[in-house]
């Protein structure tokens, strides 16, 4: 296999090893105006209009990464992801300060409790660079939003008081921009909540910055197993030597990764560009999970695509690359819904007896449906009788017991919303029958 590259704009090229390779050095160097970027790309006059601009977000690029950048390719992925032009001054509609409604979702601050067993922890605003499209860009690099040890208090008193929360994410801001004793302190005290079971991070450092990826950092994180992590790669060209050994540290560390991407228009709106990104990434052991619809973010509007454009690239990977490298396609839904998949429609046809699919080829089958079908009894199962699903914050629709899910009586007749269509089932003992409409029985 060809070796990922190992990229030093010129400008660096005699900065020692040791500092180049200090995360401490890439963070201290950040280009952040004008004069910074001149010696380092060709810059086009709308990056110099954004450059120039007052009000506009947080610029702040580590000197590894704008090394991966074509200096003169006004085109560059990675350069659209991170230097601000003049289409972030335009307008579009329809976009909101907090697409996403978490403010309205957290019940202190700098937590959001939106699912019913797991919660966003915001535990920073600060990041190693900034993503122009960051959905969180109404607090994320603001030096002024910073969370204290208040916030932290008011987040882990909620999760002690708060038992069906089973799974916490860190969030920001990116985690590993904690000075690393505040992580450590952070996870030791959630580590010590009994009713979390999982502990995620969500972090571009390893892509912006894989030098902070230290034998000390992996060492101290493998202490709060179980703990996952998500990176975030949009593009091949970020896939470098050096995120490669990142990931291998992680991964030997007993950390699973995962890849969160956004649709980009520009940078990755492309089939071609998606299956070598997620080829590659399974080939540093990262398995691609989510790839985003853009958020409705102001100063974003111009790296908005047409939601089939997500659609057709799962239609172009699945098949035509390994499963476990498609990533779920989703939208995170404007005004607080949560997130939600939108992937391309293989069932054909869902009627009471077959159900009709396709496959990548547009090869079609039939699956014949069981004429009858002995269904799990929650009265007699030890999950359902002992589990309730709890509500979040919102969006959840009250309480599930075993007395809501229990089989009904026999003859009773239910309607029911299947593969689009609705069909009426009829409860028999403990066997449904499926009665399709138009089959004589009474609408």
């Amino acid at each position: 296999m060809e070796p990922f590259p190992s990229r030093r704009a010129p400008l660096y090229k005699d900065i020692p090893d040791e500092k180049w390779n200090d995360w401490r050095w890439q963070l201290s160097h950040r280009l952040n105006s004008l004069e910074d970027f001149e010696p380092v790309l060709n810059l086009t006059d709308s990056e110099r209009k954004a450059l120039s601009s007052k009000g506009l977000f947080r610029v702040d690029i580590t000197p590894y990464y704008a090394s991966l950048i074509n200096p003169d390719d006004p085109h560059d992925p990675i350069r659209l992801q991170v230097i601000p032009t003049a289409g972030e001054m335009v307008e579009f509609t329809g976009m909101m300060e907090d697409s996403l409604a978490e403010d309205r979702h957290s019940p202190v601050p700098g937590l959001v409790h939106r699912y019913p067993d797991r919660v966003l922890m915001l535990v920073t605003t600060q990041c190693a660079s900034y993503c122009r499209y960051c959905t969180r860009s109404r607090i994320v690099g603001d030096p002024s939003a910073t969370f204290s040890r208040q916030d932290f208090e008011a987040q882990l008193d909620y999760l002690r008081r708060t038992p069906q929360v089973r799974d916490v994410l860190l969030s920001g801001g990116d985690p590993l921009a904690l000075a690393p004793r505040v992580l450590e302190e952070l996870l030791t005290q959630l580590r010590a909540i009994p009713h979390i079971e999982i502990i995620r991070i969500g972090s571009r450092i390893p892509v912006f910055m894989p030098m902070r990826i230290t034998d000390e950092l992996t060492d101290m994180l493998q202490r709060f197993h179980p703990l996952w992590m998500n990176i975030h790669v949009n593009h091949p060209n970020e896939i470098t030597a050096e995120l490669e050994q990142a990931c291998d540290k992680l991964t030997r560390a007993g950390i699973p990764l995962g890849n969160q991407s956004v649709l980009l228009a520009g940078v990755n709106d492309c089939v071609h560009i998606q299956r070598k990104l997620v080829q590659d990434l399974v080939r540093i052991r990262v398995r691609p999970y989510y790839l985003y619809q853009c958020d409705l973010v102001e100063g974003a509007g111009h790296f908005r695509t047409p939601v089939g454009k997500g659609i057709e690239i799962i239609e172009g990977l699945r098949g035509h690359t390994s499963g476990y490298a498609v990533p779920t396609y989703v939208i995170d839904a404007p005004g607080g819904g949560g997130k939600i998949p939108l992937m391309p429609n293989y069932l054909v046809s869902y009627s009471d007896h077959k159900v009709v699919v396709r496959n990548y080829e547009g090869y079609i089958t039939t699956y014949e449906e069981p004429l009858s079908y002995a269904t799990h009894d929650p009265k007699t199962c030890s999950f359902c009788q002992n589990k309730r699903v709890e509500p979040g914050q919102s969006g959840v629709m009250g309480l599930l017991d075993s007395e809501d899910l229990a089989i009904k009586p026999q003859g009773f007749d239910e309607l029911h919303n299947r593969g689009g269509g609705q069909h009426r089932l009829r409860a028999d003992s403990h066997k449904w029958k499926p009665l399709g409409i138009g089959s004589g029985e009474e609408e």
